[in-house]
């Protein structure tokens, strides 16, 4: 027998109920985690315990180090980039203590040729080839350079002071070889900010990535400092003491630092630092112009790259965070790995927030038709709605604040508008994630899943002069 109208408008009223009550009360959940951490970051602000730091230029870009400096860039097809990020780091930075190791593989000759033209006769450029072909993971290849590394040092009898880890694409901030440089003096870890560049020919996907960044590095991390929480390495723009590397390759019994069997082992690698019994921090630096010291770069700019991207971030963190680092430490340290580990199931919300945007929009035009609607007003949706609607509310005010601090106020609006697209990446990266995790639960191995890049900021920036000059 089929349904009538009234029984179909009865059960379409109970499908929105239910997914109302399960997507407000998991939208309330995640707006209070939010709202913790504001009201924590504003604490530490009004208390001065989070303040950005004003350093002159001058001060930070100094013509000696401290001591040894080495800069490893793991590349793999990365001939479009590789030759401008190398110039222009070795242009930034001129001390002549620094070493670029940049690990290549002897079947893409594209990128060794490309490398060794960005340095043209600068001898602190060392390119290694792997012995395996390409690609393999990018921990495998950092594992490769560690190992490198480490001949150097017996050859020359010097040891390194500090490890930098960047990505081929990265444009690195003249001041800040030097501000790391003086900062490991306490700490084994330190993790400066990164600001992805905004993209005219991709508005709505390769800038997506400015708010979320504004927001990570400008409130949460600065948070999670404060509470001495493990701090999540970037992969770029961070810096370890070398005897904390060679701590953890004792600890893992392995020949590197970094795990092979992680997606995102820099992320993990921070969380190594900690149970090492190292010292990690997060800084923020301006100069006295107002210009944040960060590390610069190119996200995706096609939706395709940008959930891949993005699901290998929550296959990694999510996922086999919650297998491979667990649950230790106190409640601080508890709470940022629960907020570092949601992204599937604020996925699962999101899509259900959006099921319900369509069954509204359905039972609008069926009630247009003519159906009967049998919708009641329920206190407890409604407080849920009107809370949702406030914290959405606070957190579109946050989002453009944040965002405009660090890009103007066009870009805080962009940001704001790009709230929906920025939802939809989280929902088709969540499933690609589960699905690829489920794979390798089945055996698939581990696969280096890189982003491909054709443009680096620099030369972008006009800044291909200077690029020339130093090559």
């Amino acid at each position: 027998m089929g349904l009538d109208g009234s029984d179909a408008a009865n059960l379409l009223a109970i499908i929105e109920y239910e997914l109302l009550l399960f997507a407000g009360f998991f939208f309330l959940v995640g707006a209070l985690d939010e709202l913790a951490i504001d009201f924590a970051w504003l604490w530490l602000r009004l208390t001065g315990r989070a303040r950005t730091f004003v350093v002159p230029r001058a001060e930070m870009c100094g013509p000696d180090l401290l001591g040894r400096a080495a800069v490893m860039i793991p590349a793999w097809k990365e001939d479009a980039v590789i030759s401008d990020t190398i110039a222009h780091a070795l242009a930034a930075w001129p001390q002549a203590d620094l070493r670029l190791y940049i690990g290549c593989y002897g079947n893409d000759a594209a990128t060794v040729e490309a490398a060794m033209r960005g340095a043209a006769t600068d001898p602190r450029l060392r390119v290694v080839v792997h012995e395996n072909a390409g690609p393999t993971t990018k921990a495998d290849c950092l594992n490769r350079l560690y190992r490198a590394l480490q001949d150097d040092e017996q050859r020359s009898g010097r040891r390194y002071r500090m490890v930098l880890l960047h990505d081929a694409e990265d444009m690195v901030d003249p001041a800040a070889l030097g501000l790391l440089d003086q900062a490991m003096d306490a700490a084994d870890f330190v993790q400066l900010p990164v600001l992805p560049v905004p993209q005219r020919d991709s508005r709505w996907i390769g800038s997506h990535y400015c708010e979320e960044f504004a927001e990570a590095h400008g409130r949460t991390l600065v948070v999670r400092d404060a509470l001495a929480a493990s701090l999540p390495a970037a992969g770029v723009g961070c810096v370890f003491g070398r005897d904390i590397l060679a701590r953890i390759a004792h600890d893992k019994n392995a020949d590197g630092p970094f795990s092979v069997e992680s997606l995102t082992e820099d992320y993990e690698l921070g969380f190594r630092v900690t149970d090492a019994g190292g010292r990690s921090r997060f800084l923020r630096v301006r100069d006295e112009t107002g210009r944040l010291v960060a590390t610069r770069a190119y996200f995706p700019s096609r939706l395709e790259a940008s959930v891949r991207q993005k699901g290998r971030w929550i296959h990694g963190i999510a996922l086999q965070g919650w297998e491979r680092l667990g649950w230790n430490g106190g409640v601080g340290e508890k709470w940022m790995r629960v907020r570092d580990r949601r992204g599937l199931m604020s996925a699962v919300v999101l899509l259900a927030g959006y099921g319900l945007l369509v069954l509204g929009l359905a039972s609008s035009v069926l009630a247009w038709l003519g159906w009967p609607q049998v919708w009641r007003d329920d206190p407890l949706v409604l407080t849920l709605v009107y809370l949702n609607l406030a914290s959405f509310a606070w957190r579109a005010v946050l989002r453009f604040a944040f965002t405009a601090r660090e890009y103007g106020a066009m870009e805080g609006l962009r940001a704001v508008m790009r709230i929906p697209v920025t939802n939809i990446v989280a929902i088709m990266a969540a499933y690609r994630a589960l699905v690829a995790y489920v794979g390798t639960l089945r055996g698939s191995p581990v696969k280096w899943e890189k982003t491909e890049h054709d443009l680096h900021p620099a030369r972008a920036q006009g800044m291909q002069p200077a690029l020339e000059a130093a090559a």
